[in-house]
């Protein structure tokens, strides 16, 4: 089991910034893939970014790509999510997720979650 915090949630105006991120305990994740996932009310919980146990492999949504890095940091136990020239259809509750080795883009092929986060973008 790995226990996952995100922190980095906010109001932000359109065009700003932020970062998440999510620190790990429990167990290091230097061997798990790693992603993010958000859900707006109404809406069903969709992929955002994923990157893969070694860092070498990333996959963005084609909402967000140009807009959000991932990255992580094996030091710190820590994945995080840059958040740049946000939209207000980028408000939602960001959850992060980590899976053994590969990364996924579905919901369901993520066993451990995070409370969420969450961002409100304005116009």
């Amino acid at each position: 089991q790995v226990q996952l915090v995100e922190s980095g949630g906010g109001l932000v105006q359109a065009g700003g910034s932020l970062r998440l991120s999510c620190v790990a305990s429990g167990r290091t994740i230097s061997n798990y893939a790693m992603g993010w996932f958000r859900q707006a009310p109404g809406k069903e919980r969709e992929f955002v970014a994923a990157i893969s146990w070694s860092g070498r492999n990333t996959d963005y949504a084609g909402s967000v790509k140009g807009r959000f890095t991932i990255s992580r940091d094996y030091a710190k136990n820590t994945v995080y999510l840059q958040m740049n020239s946000l939209k207000p259809e980028d408000t939602a509750v960001y959850y992060c997720a980590a899976r053994y080795y590969s990364y996924s883009v579905y919901v369901n092929d993520y066993k451990d979650w995070g409370q969420g986060t969450q961002v409100t973008v304005s116009s």
